[in-house]
């Protein structure tokens, strides 16, 4: 009898224990030249405007043929992006765009977004598995560039991005696999008219 209750009793451990190494996790990275929001950001500082020559950036790392997930805009990418609407007209852009814009083709430019993020569950198995309360988080860094180049030389960048992802979240279903009972409802019963 009790070869039978041991399976059950180490069933209901794990299932009520908070081992959270059975719960998924995730790491999403853009590859890239640099390791960290520090070494990307030191990099881009060294690109200045009017001086920086394509060449001397693809010795920094932004070459979209040799670096990873480098995206090559046009000179329509930069009016749409700083152009959004008729309101906003080429003369109250900076003049770095201004030159893209009147370079047409001659204009190119560089966008990337250099990532790591880890995101990983935590907490009860049981109540994870059956959707009564999840918790997980996510951490990492993402730094954003965008360089213009007009005629092989540099003429307008910008920056962004988090230096440091830090995120909690935590969600509680009282009905837990019921809970969203409803939306499945939804495509499967119509009502008759």
């Amino acid at each position: 009898m009790t070869t039978k209750l041991l399976p059950c009793i180490l069933l209901i451990v794990l299932t009520t224990s908070a081992c959270s190494s059975f719960l998924p996790s995730a790491k999403q990275t853009s590859k890239s030249p640099w390791d960290s929001f520090e070494d990307a950001k030191a990099t881009y500082d060294r690109v200045i405007p009017d001086k920086t020559t394509s060449k001397e950036m693809q010795t920094l790392g932004y070459d979209p043929f040799t670096s990873p997930n480098i995206k090559i805009l046009t000179y329509v990418d930069i009016m749409n992006r700083f152009m959004p609407n008729p309101s906003i007209t080429k003369e109250s852009l900076p003049e770095g765009i201004q030159a893209c814009i009147h370079a047409k083709a001659d204009c190119i430019a560089y966008e990337f977004d250099p990532q790591v993020i880890k995101s990983r569950r935590y907490g009860n198995v049981f109540l994870d598995l059956f959707n009564f309360h999840r918790k997980s988080t996510e951490s990492g860094w993402r730094f954003e560039a965008l360089l213009v180049i007009v005629d092989d030389v540099v003429v307008y960048k910008l920056w962004g991005g988090n230096p440091l992802i830090n995120k909690n979240k935590e969600t509680k279903n009282p009905l837990g696999p019921l809970q969203n009972a409803g939306d499945l409802l939804k495509g499967v019963v119509t009502p008759d008219l």
